[in-house]
């Protein structure tokens, strides 16, 4: 079933609540991972009712049912987005993205970006997007257009002010925090998969898997890394003269929390490149030693040697009163 309401906000179905997704930290065996339906995707996207309380799209985004949310289509001069209708507040995060960026010609552009942002829904021209944003971009670079020794296609995370403006015309290499070339992201023969963790205010690491299915391959990390406490979390894309399809497949996005606070495993992983966890302290139970196990069982039977002596004595006494009477 096919779907397109050009410039038109409707809403997209999240993800079912209760799973546990997600690779890296969530594998820990002291984290707990929850999924947070308001920040997740999944087929069909859309309810009964063609809408959904999470997610707003709109610009040339085609929602197509069984498949996909394709953000640009493999046609010149295409844009679109989607973005969450509620901010995400977790203090620490991972979010799993499965993508697909495909198309027949042999020149293709311009790519697609993830956000999270203040600014929600305002179509653009970064990636489909606003410029000037304040918050996190993660832009998925396909077409080059003047970065001399740089192999496309290109991923780079940009922190934005609010103030400073995309460098569209390099590739957006003035605003680059960290990068890396992904060649063969594109036309892939596996799932290709983003996995971006955030570990608040100690790191930001993104992942990504196109070389092999589960095989991941490190992006960047950067160390000391602040995601603004109240962002929206959204997709989008663009084409120019040159054209491909951007297709996002799934989200999933995890809050997580250790449920083992004596460990610090998982905190050292998260501060490596795991995933983000909301630690949060949970009650554990003190195990019994078996000294006190020892001392309950010697109660027990002097107790019970003190009940057999009392009733001993009193048969005794009873029977010397009826010989004196």
């Amino acid at each position: 079933m096919l779907f397109q309401r050009p410039w038109t906000s409707l809403c997209l179905l999240a993800g079912s609540l209760g799973q546990s997704w997600g690779l890296g930290l969530t594998e820990h065996p002291d984290v707990k991972a929850i999924a947070l339906r308001t920040h997740s995707l999944e087929p069909p996207y859309l309810d009964s009712d063609m809408q959904s309380r999470w997610w707003d799209f709109g610009g040339d985004t085609i929602i197509r049912t069984d498949k996909y949310i394709r953000l640009a289509s493999d046609k010149p001069s295409r844009d679109g987005w989607i973005f969450s209708r509620v901010p995400l507040t977790a203090t620490n995060w991972e979010i799993i993205v499965e993508f697909k960026i495909h198309g027949q010609g042999n020149l293709y552009g311009d790519g697609f970006a993830l956000w999270l942002t203040k600014q929600r829904a305002v179509q653009g021209p970064v990636f489909g997007s606003t410029d000037k944003f304040e918050g996190l971009g993660v832009f998925f670079d396909t077409y080059k257009n003047n970065r001399p020794g740089t192999v496309f296609p290109y991923v780079m995370a940009m922190n934005g002010d609010g103030n400073t403006p995309y460098d569209k015309d390099n590739d957006g290499k003035a605003n680059e925090v960290a990068g890396c070339s992904a060649r063969g992201i594109r036309n892939a023969h596996i799932p290709t998969k983003a996995r971006l963790t955030y570990f608040a205010d100690k790191s930001l690491r993104l992942d990504l898997q196109y070389k092999a299915e589960d095989e991941w391959t490190e992006c960047f990390e950067i160390p000391g890394f602040k995601v603004p406490p109240v962002a929206y979390l959204g997709f989008s894309a663009e084409t120019g003269e040159l054209s491909d399809n951007h297709d996002i497949i799934t989200v999933k996005t995890n809050n997580l929390y250790q449920h083992n606070t004596g460990s610090n495993a998982a905190q050292q992983n998260a501060g490596k490149g795991g995933s983000g966890a909301s630690y949060a302290k949970v009650n554990s139970h003190p195990e019994k030693t078996s000294g006190s196990w020892s001392w309950f069982l010697f109660k027990f039977v002097l107790f019970g040697l003190a009940i057999t002596g009392a009733y001993v004595g009193w048969t005794i006494y009873r029977s010397r009163q009826r010989v004196r009477f």
